[in-house]
This record gives structure tokens, C-alpha cells and sequence, in this order.
């Protein structure tokens, strides 16, 4: 049977060639052609997504009659109403969705959908509160900043207290490189000591 291929990935530097593989692999194994490949760069959070539109549309006008996706929370992380919905909007248009790792046709498959769905919202607010709560806690993201003056004077100051680089380094909030870098008074840090007077 001809079928189509849904292949989404969050950004633009991931590569779906594995997702398509493993669909290639599934569809042959059923006896299927994947025939059409519809594949999306962008993230799974909402479901206003140009690519997945154009798949809802198709099914609804009856040109897909069965579609294969790698995961369900590649249709959507949006969470269970809305991963539901497009379940059960492609049944409603007589395309039959199968998802590699779940079994969306059995007598629990309503409980399973819901369940899955659940855990990829959860999973989605875990990383957003996970990164909130590392910049609450002044963790460095993206370049270390340079040590201004009062930097180096703290960084040597506590030097002189016999605390370790790391140690500095977490007090400070400077990378372990620039902590480095003003104790050995290199590059930019040059004359520190002298120029703060210790």
C-alpha cells in the first residue's frame, strides 16, 4: 500500500536521516511504499505548523490513507488535548497513523495515547524548568564573561585564602579558564597583582 511519512525535528542543525531509516525500515516490513515524505523543522510545541498543516489537510481530503511517524510526540508536545485531537482527526478521515513504538489501534490505545502524550508535555516543561532554574542559580550560558577589575581583585584576594581555582571559579561566577588566566596574570590580566595592589 502507498503510504506517507511524517518526519518532524526541532531545529535546524538536527538531521531527521535516522528517523527516516527507521521509517523506510517499518513501512517495507508492513509491505507499505512510502511514497510521500513530509518533513518539518520546528518545534513540536504548538500545532500551527506549516508542514503538519498540509498532512491534516491531505488526510481530511482523502489523499493520505496512511500515514507513518517514528514517535508520537513528533506530531505534537503540546500535550494530551491536543495530540488526541490529531489522532483522532486522521481516524475520522479514514487515515490510519502508525507510530513505530505504539501500537495506536489496539483496545488500549486510548489510554496509551493519553499517557504519552502526558509524558511528552511533562517532559517538555521539565527541560523549561530545568533551564530556568540554572539561570536562577547564575549558571553561565554561551560565552564566560572577561574578569573586570573587581573581579580580579576578588579572584585575588581569595587566592591568597588559599582557596582552590574551582572554588574561586564558583564564588566568582568566572569560568575556570579566566580564574586561571588572572593568577598567572596572562593576556588582558597582565600586571593584575601590581595594578590592585597586592
Amino acid at each position: 500500500m502507498k503510504a506517507a511519512a511524517y518526519v518532524r525535528v526541532s531545529s535546524r542543525s538536527q538531521d531527521a536521516s535516522s528517523q527516516r531509516a527507521a521509517l523506510q525500515r517499518a513501512a517495507a516490513a508492513r509491505g507499505d511504499e512510502l511514497v510521500d515524505w513530509f518533513v518539518e523543522k520546528q518545534s513540536g510545541r504548538t500545532l500551527a505548523r506549516p508542514i503538519l498543516d498540509s498532512v491534516r489537510e491531505l488526510a481530511r481530503k482523502g489523499h493520505i490513507r496512511k500515514l507513518f511517524v517514528f514517535r508520537l510526540d513528533r506530531l505534537t508536545r503540546s500535550g494530551i488535548r491536543d495530540t488526541l485531537a490529531v489522532v483522532q482527526e486522521l481516524r475520522a478521515a479514514g487515515c490510519k497513523l502508525v507510530v513505530l513504538d505504539l501500537d495506536v489501534d489496539g483496545p488500549a490505545a486510548e489510554i496509551v495515547l493519553a499517557a504519552l502524550a502526558w509524558a511528552a508535555q511533562w517532559e517538555r516543561e521539565a527541560i523549561g524548568e530545568r533551564i530556568a532554574a540554572a539561570r536562577a542559580s547564575a549558571e553561565t550560558w554561551g560565552r564566560p564573561r572577561a574578569a573586570g577589575p573587581d573581579d580580579v581583585r576578588r579572584v585575588l584576594q581569595l587566592e591568597r585564602g588559599r582557596i582552590s581555582q574551582r572554588r574561586i571559579a564558583g564564588i566568582t561566577g568566572l569560568s575556570r579558564a579566566t580564574v586561571a588566566a588572572v593568577l598567572a596574570e596572562k593576556g588582558p590580566y597582565a600586571g593584575a597583582r601590581e595594578r590592585a595592589g597586592l
